[in-house]
């Protein structure tokens, strides 16, 4: 049997599966594309997460296309992160190219053109249902984490959260989280004291200059109301098909707190939200974070081992996490180490440092007796990658150079025309676009020191008049006793002047 031979019998047996599966492309062996050499992936382990990397222009985008396209076919909705603006197109049918005909004539799979539900997303103020979450609903641990707080401010913020749901107060937005870390120092730090031991102005000041830095990265278009409901990114359109939520992020890219405030916050929501999916035989939800690199840059110790937990968790709630990114090692090896699928672009070794990542990079995949990994890295073209699945069995399956598919889609963005109309058809636009500023923290505590203000005054004014009134009295009293003690007063109304007088007047009226 020739090499050849044997090499198609691998790739056979290694992508057979017994349940519904994603065909991706063929398999390559020496340059030349293997037609019907199927490269699959099979639904059941989507939801162990995975990886597509490769340098800027090889295709990663193209493979998540693809990917969500198909996700989306099998009614299996998808979340994309679209940073670079790239994935609107998704909505409207491929035009169709000669190549891609080509293309799918050596792979052994049909094109079809075709259009796809999509829901268009922001955390932003640009177009698109508005993503919100309240300081609530992060707890103060999370909080903690994201802001990276020391053992002792997270402890504040504990304190903070204890007290609001004490007296009833929202947290809904950071006016809310700033205004009762002003107020524990400030205008109640008696009533803190006492219920809760001094709270350090330096440790508040602390915390509150970190809100500052993530309100800078427009964290206070994020937090407040209406909270976004990950239930709805689990919707199917009428002909089965799964919605595609496009995340709008084009001017999030010099904001890496936010992007990671945010993809924490919902991979939270989603863990505590979703319910156990047990060994399932497709994903509930599929996320693809396009420029991945973003959630991991300044991230802090906390944080890492924060997003590292959800990952190793999440699947349980059959949502699979998909990581795009240049190199594999953007991403933690703590995280890397948990992804099942990997695509793998081309690589560039223009530099001694890109040589080193390019070997790193290909001791991250099954070794091959077909394969020189590291030179076929530098060698692949565009729209080919190797490609290392899991098989229903959690298995790795054959390490294998694949041609990949092309998308059904349009690979271009949507034109304004295009994308007013998509967004008029939107059912969610109209539930979660309106700002709601209803009565929190910040309203009730200002409430609560007008009213202890006007208090104050009011004792101070009764102090006053109680004072006022001491005065007069002592005033009176004092000249009643000074008149009192005067000498001539005492002469004057003494027994025996009054005596004299009357004596006097007796004798002038005898001698008259």
């Amino acid at each position: 049997m020739s090499t050849k031979d044997t090499f198609l019998n691998e790739i056979i047996e290694g992508n057979t599966t017994k349940g519904d599966f994603i065909p991706i492309g063929a398999a390559m062996l020496d340059g030349e594309t293997i037609t019907d050499a199927h490269v699959k992936i099979p639904l059941k382990t989507m939801n162990r997460h995975g990886l597509i990397a490769g340098a800027t222009g090889t295709g990663k985008t193209k493979s998540l296309q693809v990917l969500a396209e198909n996700l989306s076919d099998k009614g299996i909705p998808v979340l994309l992160m679209d940073i670079k603006g790239d994935l609107s197109g998704i909505a409207q049918p491929s035009t169709g190219h000669a190549k891609i005909d080509e293309r799918h004539e050596k792979i052994g799979i049909p094109f079809e053109a075709k259009n796809f539900p999509v829901e268009i997303l922001t955390l932003s103020q640009q177009e698109g249902v508005r993503l919100r979450a309240t300081v609530s609903e992060f707890g103060p641990v999370l909080l903690s984490r994201i802001l990276d707080l020391s053992e002792a401010q997270s402890g504040i913020v504990s304190v903070i959260f204890q007290y609001c749901d004490n007296n009833n107060m929202p947290l809904l937005d950071l006016k809310d989280f700033k205004k009762i870390l002003q107020y524990a120092t400030q205008e109640g730090k008696d009533e803190f004291t006492e219920a809760y031991g001094r709270i350090s102005t330096a440790s508040t000041g602390a915390i509150l200059r970190k809100i500052v830095e993530l309100e800078q990265q427009g964290a206070d278009l994020f937090f407040g109301e209406t909270s976004f409901e990950v239930d709805d990114l689990l919707r199917v359109n009428n002909e089965g098909k799964g919605f595609i939520n496009i995340l709008r992020l084009t001017d999030i890219q010099d904001k890496p707190k936010l992007f990671s405030t945010f993809m924490l916050s919902l991979l939270a929501e989603i863990y505590s939200t979703f319910p156990e999916q047990g060994d399932s035989d497709q994903p509930e939800l599929i996320i693809f974070i396009d420029e991945a690199h973003l959630i991991f840059k300044e991230a802090s110790k906390a944080l890492l081992n924060q997003i590292e937990s959800i990952v190793k968790l999440i699947r349980s709630k059959g949502v699979g996490l998909y990581f795009v990114t240049q190199t594999p090692t953007d991403v933690p090896e703590e995280v890397l180490g948990q992804l099942g699928l990997k695509i793998q672009h081309a690589l560039r070794a223009f530099t001694a440092k890109d040589r080193k990542a390019i070997k790193l990079t290909a001791q991250n995949y099954p070794e091959s007796k077909y394969y020189d990994t590291t030179e076929l890295l530098t060698s692949l073209g565009i729209g080919e990658a190797l490609v290392s699945a899991l098989d229903e069995k959690g298995r790795p399956t054959p390490l294998a150079a694949t041609m990949m598919r092309a998308p059904m889609s349009r690979m271009d963005v949507l034109t304004d025309t295009e994308l007013s109309d998509l967004l008029s058809q939107s059912k969610l636009i109209e539930k979660y676009n309106k700002t709601i500023d209803r009565e929190s923290a910040y309203e009730m505590l200002n409430k609560k020191i007008e009213v202890a203000q006007k208090d104050d005054l009011k004792e101070k004014a009764k102090a006053e008049e109680e004072k006022i009134k001491k005065a007069a009295t002592k005033t009176t009293s004092t000249r009643r006793k000074s008149t009192a003690m005067n000498p001539v007063v005492k002469v004057l109304t003494s027994a025996t002047f009054i005596r004299s007088v009357f004596g006097i007047l007796t004798k002038v009226m005898k001698n008259r």
